[in-house]
């Protein structure tokens, strides 16, 4: 069930498209990367804030687990792999602290559930000129890529994740008074990162975009604008990003992007559908693939589709936030039904979201977790052959 029939640019902007060759990312059965972490990693998380045990001690832990998820992949049949992100206290927590300039603050915006329970968190904020002073992810994809053969992949916070979640108030004016020298700095140290990990032999990089997919929320739009800034502006600007992040890219290497409404503790930030960003963002973002949620109503509904063009869908229909198990059947039928607006040939199933985008983890186990990943397999086998 390998996903090949995705096509690319060369130069991301003017080349003609040419077709993926057989073998290479992404797969008909994916995962957007983050995973539980065991309960002795997440000990070695504390006791190594608390200073009990020292650098190299909690790397032999974290080499130790890394090796146990790997393997608890490969086991399941997938023919992706992350580390887990294992080294990261968040999916963007290790960014801030390797970028010179960064501090942390809290978020202008509130997680919540179902039920109504609202959660605060943090967010980036630049408090001086932006440099990086060291690789962000090249060691986890060295050591990743030392212990498996299957494709390996590293994921990487979207650049808006670093400006949206502060609103007008993400940085100090000291250090950028406008936006557009923000992000040239920003999108440079990307570009830098994105050329290590390609010189090492990276071929496939995700990309996890939180704001755009928050821009779809009529009320998070309503913030928005409470705060002084424009939603559409904000869209095209998170678009140009991206696109300038992964602009002279080695052609073998794949980009995705997750589009993610939030995944705290079984929280999230945003609901909508796609509708309002679709045209825009899935025509306009010159990578090779989205990974979009579609776990709950709360993610519309596959209309949007219709604006992917030449480009794949990985289809999350499983939730990474309740132990529920979703039923084959329902997995194949909700398949069929994005088919009106996209070729199967250009899809692939996973599910929503990661399962720990911070140490704490989702309310699930790691039995739930790979009972979760071994289905999203036969779901893939059972619909691709």
């Amino acid at each position: 069930f390998i996903y090949s029939p995705i096509e690319k640019t060369h130069d991301r902007e003017h080349a003609p498209m040419t077709t993926l060759p057989q073998g290479r990312p992404p797969f008909r059965a994916d995962h957007v990367g983050s995973l539980l972490r065991p309960p002795v990693l997440r000990q070695a998380f504390r006791d190594h804030m608390g200073k009990r045990i020292d650098d190299a001690a909690f790397a032999k832990i974290q080499d130790a687990c890394i090796r146990d998820v790997v393997k608890m992949q490969e086991d399941v049949g997938l023919q992706v792999v992350t580390d887990g992100e294992f080294r990261r206290g968040s999916y963007w927590g290790r960014f801030v602290e390797r970028i010179d300039g960064f501090a942390i603050k809290s978020a202008v915006f509130k997680f919540r559930d179902d039920q109504g329970h609202q959660v605060d968190f943090t967010a980036p904020h630049a408090e001086g000129r932006l440099h990086r002073n060291k690789p962000l992810a090249l060691d986890e994809f060295e050591f990743l890529q030392g212990i498996t053969a299957a494709t390996p992949k590293i994921t990487l916070p979207a650049p808006s994740t670093m400006h949206f979640y502060r609103a007008t108030d993400f940085a100090a004016k000291s250090a950028y008074s406008d936006v557009k020298s923000f992000f040239d700095d920003l999108n440079r140290i990307f570009r830098e990162e994105i050329a290590d990990l390609a010189k090492a032999g990276c071929k496939y990089i995700q990309l996890d975009e939180v704001a755009i997919a928050l821009l779809c929320d009529p009320n998070i739009r309503q913030q928005v604008e409470a705060e002084g800034m424009k939603p559409d502006e904000l869209v095209e600007l998170y678009i140009d990003s991206i696109n300038e992040c992964v602009k002279g890219a080695p052609a073998d290497v794949v980009f995705g992007v997750h589009m993610c409404r939030g995944n705290f503790k079984g929280h999230y930030l945003g609901a909508g559908g796609y509708e309002s960003v679709a045209e825009r963002f899935f025509e306009g973002t010159r990578v090779n693939h989205f990974l979009l949620e579609y776990d709950t109503e709360r993610a519309g509904d596959f209309k949007p589709l219709r604006f992917v063009k030449g480009k794949g869908v990985v289809l999350g229909l499983i939730s990474s936030k309740t132990p529920v198990l979703e039923s084959l059947d329902v997995l194949k039928r909700r398949t069929e039904e994005a088919t009106q607006y996209i070729d199967l040939d250009r899809l692939a199933i996973s599910p929503q979201c990661g399962f720990a985008s911070t140490v704490a983890g989702n309310p699930v186990t790691e039995a739930d977790e790979r009972r979760k990943l071994e289905l999203e397999v036969e779901a893939a086998r059972a619909i691709w052959g």
